[in-house]
C-alpha cells in the first residue's frame, strides 16, 4: 500500500473560526511539505486554485455562495513545484488539480509544464516526478474569464454536457502537445452532440430546440456539430526536450468516456476519492486495466490515488479512549464547517456520510479502517489540513500516521 498527501492551502475559517494571513498559510505548507518529507511519504498532492471565492459571491451566477475565505492560495503550480523540489530530498510533486481551461487554456498549461520539466530535469541524476493531476477544474467561476462560457443558445442549453466536451477538446490539445507534436486545430477533437451525451431525453430535446431555433432547422437534428474552442494554426511548445520520463499525468475525472479517450494519446491515471461508492472503484479500475495505453504498462491499482480525509488523534496525553473521542469531535467540527461554507446550511446527514468514508479515531482505529475500506495494492492520498490551521498538530498527526498508523497496517496486511 503506497501513501501520499494531500495540501489544500485553504484560506478558510477551521472549526475555531481561525483564518491565517496568506503569509502563514505558505509558511505551514512547507513546514507540513519538509515533515512529510523526513516522515517518507511518497507524493505530496497541492490543490491549484484560480481568482478569489470570496470575490465570486458578488457575481450574478456564484458557484460557492456561502464559501468564507478562499478555497485555495495556490494559483501557479509550476513555481510552488519548483520550490518544493529545492527545499525537499526524496518526496515527489503533484497538482491536484490543474485546470487546462483556466490561466490561457491547454496550449499555455502544456507549456508552463514542459518549461517546469525541463528546469526540473537540468540535473541529470533528479529522478523524482512531477505528477500533473489535470480537470477542466472545481469551480467554474475560474474558467469564465477564459472564454469558457456558452457561446450562443445551443450551448447554453448544453452547458453542463457540453462543459465536459470542452475539457476533451482541450485534454487532447494539452497532451498532444506535451507528446511533442505539431499540431494544429483540423486535427484535434471534434465535438458532436448527441442523445448520449445527455442524462435525459428532455434535456436532449432542449438542446434540439435550441438548434432548430438558432440555425432555421426543419426538424429535431440527431447530430449537432460545435464549432471548436481551440482554433490554430500548426504549432509545437518549447522547450521541445524535456525529460518526459519524469512526467506522470493524471486526469481529475470520473467520465469513462473521457478516461478512455485521454488514454488513446498518453498514458493517463486517475484521480478518485474515498466517498466514491466501491463499485465504481472497482468498475473504474476494471476499465483503465483495458484502456490504459500501452506505453504507460500494465495498469495497477496504485494508478489511481485516493483521497481520504484523516481525523487522526494520537496525543500522548490522552488515552487512547479519550483519543477516539477527540478525533470524532474534531471531524463533525471540521465536516460541519466543510458543508456549511458549501451550502450555507449543516446538511446532518451529508456529514454523516462524510465520516463514514472518512478515516478516525486513534491509531488503531485508523489502521483497521484502511485495512477494511482499501486494497493492499491501493495508493491512499491522506489529507490532514482539512479546515486545521493548527500546523504542529498537523504535523503531529502525519508523524503518528506514518510512524503508528502504516506500521499496523503493514503488520495486519502481513499475518
Amino acid at each position: 500500500m503506497d501513501h501520499d498527501i494531500f495540501f489544500s492551502i485553504s484560506q478558510t475559517p477551521d472549526a475555531a473560526g481561525q483564518v491565517p494571513s496568506e503569509n502563514e498559510m505558505f509558511a505551514h505548507y512547507f513546514q507540513q511539505l519538509e515533515c512529510a518529507d523526513r516522515l517518507g511519504f511518497g507524493v505530496g498532492w497541492i490543490a491549484q486554485a484560480h481568482l478569489s471565492t470570496e470575490t465570486q459571491k458578488s457575481n450574478s451566477r456564484p458557484v460557492v455562495p456561502h464559501w468564507q475565505g478562499e478555497v485555495g492560495l495556490c494559483t501557479d503550480f509550476p513555481q510552488l513545484a519548483m520550490e518544493s523540489f529545492r527545499r525537499t530530498s526524496s518526496i515527489e510533486i503533484g497538482s491536484a488539480v490543474v485546470s487546462i481551461l483556466a490561466s490561457g487554456g491547454p496550449i499555455a498549461q502544456a507549456e508552463r509544464i514542459a518549461n517546469t520539466l525541463q528546469l526540473h530535469g537540468l540535473n541529470p541524476d533528479e529522478t523524482r516526478k512531477l505528477h500533473i493531476g489535470f480537470s477542466a477544474g472545481r469551480f467554474e467561476f475560474m474558467a469564465r474569464p477564459y472564454g469558457i462560457v456558452p457561446r450562443n443558445a445551443i450551448e447554453e442549453a448544453a452547458w453542463p454536457a457540453l462543459r465536459g466536451q470542452i475539457f476533451m477538446e482541450a485534454g487532447d490539445i494539452f497532451l498532444r502537445l506535451l507528446r511533442g507534436d505539431v499540431i494544429n486545430s483540423e486535427q484535434t477533437y471534434e465535438t458532436v452532440l448527441t442523445r448520449s451525451n445527455f442524462r435525459s431525453d428532455e434535456d436532449w430535446v432542449n438542446v434540439q430546440n435550441a438548434a432548430i431555433e438558432f440555425e432555421g432547422l426543419d426538424s429535431a437534428p440527431e447530430r449537432i456539430l460545435i464549432p471548436k474552442r481551440y482554433v490554430f494554426e500548426d504549432l509545437k511548445i518549447i522547450p521541445k526536450n524535456f525529460r518526459r520520463e519524469l512526467l506522470e499525468l493524471v486526469a481529475g475525472t470520473h467520465d469513462p468516456t473521457a478516461q478512455t479517450f485521454l488514454n488513446t494519446v498518453l498514458p493517463v491515471k486517475v484521480f478518485n476519492l474515498s466517498i466514491t461508492k466501491p463499485e465504481v472503484i472497482e468498475a473504474t479500475h476494471q476499465r483503465m486495466s483495458e484502456v490504459f495505453h500501452p506505453s504507460g504498462g500494465a495498469w495497477q491499482r496504485r494508478d489511481m490515488p485516493r483521497t481520504s480525509f484523516v481525523f487522526l488523534n494520537a496525543e500522548a496525553a490522552l488515552s487512547s479512549e479519550e483519543q477516539s473521542a477527540a478525533a470524532h469531535a474534531e471531524a463533525d467540527a471540521a465536516l460541519g464547517a466543510y458543508w456549511n461554507a458549501l451550502e450555507g446550511t449543516i446538511d446532518p446527514s451529508k456529514v454523516s456520510n462524510a465520516a463514514n468514508n472518512a478515516l478516525i479515531g486513534n491509531a488503531e482505529e485508523v489502521a483497521q479502517q484502511i485495512i477494511e475500506r482499501f486494497h493492499p495494492e491501493d495508493r491512499i492520498m491522506a489529507w490532514f489540513d482539512f479546515f486545521n490551521h493548527d500546523s504542529d498538530r498537523v504535523c503531529r498527526n502525519m508523524t503518528a500516521y506514518m510512524e503508528q498508523v502504516v506500521p499496523l497496517v503493514e503488520s495486519m496486511l502481513n499475518n
